[in-house]
């Protein structure tokens, strides 16, 4: 049977970065640590020349220096990674040109920019590469069971069995680790749909991402490298189901209007995805030799952008908490070392997660008194340039509890 010090379950772009992380990852005078990576499904990278795709994720400042500490940096900035140097954000009772639109520039904080937008794809694959290099082992087979014993967990998968001290689940909402260590998740229904496609705009985007708050939820338009846009429309039902159904046409008229025109007229380049929006908690991120990453620990509403960053923060946690027992001698698999780390990133997740929800309910949906307070807030805080930077703080990700390796920016 082949033994690992470590087995990720999940390759998608938080279970590659905790392999890449951990691939690296030494205590003092410690060797590093054997390393596999499970995962059935390794889509290859967007081909030079290729249209974008239309899943796309923004990467937070502290994202960016995480998957530097990775190696990976490197693989995901070049010409399909996308800078966004603003973000223009309103509520639907103003217009997109009003002096109470909300704008975060990243030159108020002596910033090159804010973030970028970078194709999940084009991520993934510039953190398996980055995790291979460091002497990871890819293991492509699917999950099927574990069995957790006292020094170790025994995992069978399509592939055959192994045997790692510490197990991480990165296996996405419906987290098979999860299920099978008898960790549980509390799940519920935000009643929208997040329709995501590619458009082209009848004017520039000016790296600059725009989000606009509607009573029927959610509108964000992200930069793209070619000068298209990817869009997120997070809809309330029944719209989500019209708006899935629409002829391409009658979308485009639909998303001029729920844009206010703020990019000019629209017109669909990609095909329209979309997927039912939830929020998750798991009540315990670990067990004993077991520890949750990700959508398999927490899933957020999309208004934010905020799911892969958070994910990557548990990552850079997890692999700090590990490298931190190596150098004093103990065991990674250990409950007490998993739940040093599940403390840290619960609370740093239940303050971002309430802050999203608060967002969502007084933004986009609210009604009462308090409501259009929030949403004549939008005004005030663009009118104060200590809130702009607090709030530009928050969208760099430089704020809160970080890892060492989310530090950093060279």
């Amino acid at each position: 049977m082949r033994e690992f010090d470590v087995a990720i379950v999940g390759g998608g772009p938080v279970g590659a970065c905790a392999a890449a992380l951990l691939a690296r990852a030494s205590g003092e005078g410690a060797a590093r640590l054997s390393v596999v990576l499970v995962e059935p499904h390794l889509p290859p990278p967007p081909a030079t020349g290729a249209p974008p795709d239309a899943r796309v994720v923004a990467i937070s400042r502290a994202s960016e220096a995480l998957l530097t500490s990775a190696g990976a940096w490197a693989g995901v900035a070049g010409p399909r990674a996308c800078a966004y140097e603003r973000m223009h954000i309103w509520h639907e009772s103003i217009g997109p040109e009003s002096d109470d639109v909300l704008t975060f520039d990243a030159a108020d904080a002596g910033e090159p920019n804010l973030g970028y937008i970078v194709e999940s794809r084009l991520l993934q694959a510039a953190l398996i590469a980055a995790f291979t290099t460091a002497g990871g082992q890819l293991e492509r087979a699917q999950f099927s069971s574990l069995a957790i014993e006292a020094d170790a967990v025994r995992i069978t998968t399509s592939g055959g069995e192994l045997r790692a001290r510490l197990v991480v689940g990165a296996d996405g909402a419906q987290s098979a680790v999860r299920t099978a260590t008898g960790l549980t998740a509390e799940v519920s229904a935000y009643r929208q749909t997040a329709i995501v496609a590619t458009v082209a705009t009848g004017r520039p985007h000016r790296a600059t991402a725009w989000q606009r708050f509607m009573k029927s939820g959610t509108l964000a338009f992200l930069p793209l490298f070619d000068g298209t846009s990817s869009i997120v429309w997070s809809a309330d039902e029944p719209l989500a189901t019209e708006l899935a159904g629409a002829s391409a046409t009658a979308f485009a008229h639909e998303l001029d209007r729920a844009s206010d025109l703020a990019l000019g007229a629209t017109r669909l380049v990609s095909e329209r995805a979309s997927f039912p929006l939830r929020r998750l908690t798991a009540p315990r991120y670990v067990a004993q030799r077991v520890a949750l990453i990700g959508d398999a620990a927490h899933v957020v509403h999309p208004l934010a952008g905020q799911g892969v960053n958070l994910g990557l923060l548990d990552a850079g946690a997890l692999a700090q908490e590990i490298a931190a027992a190596l150098t004093r001698r103990e065991d990674p698999g250990s409950l007490s070392v998993l739940r040093a780390y599940e403390r840290w990133r619960k609370s740093e997740v239940a303050v971002m997660a309430a802050s999203i929800d608060v967002f969502d309910r007084l933004l986009a949906h609210g009604t009462g008194p308090l409501a259009r307070l929030a949403q004549r807030g939008l005004g005030w805080v663009n009118r104060s340039q200590e809130l702009r930077r607090f709030f530009i703080r928050r969208a760099l990700g430089v704020s809160g509890e970080l890892p060492e390796a989310a530090r950093h920016v060279s």
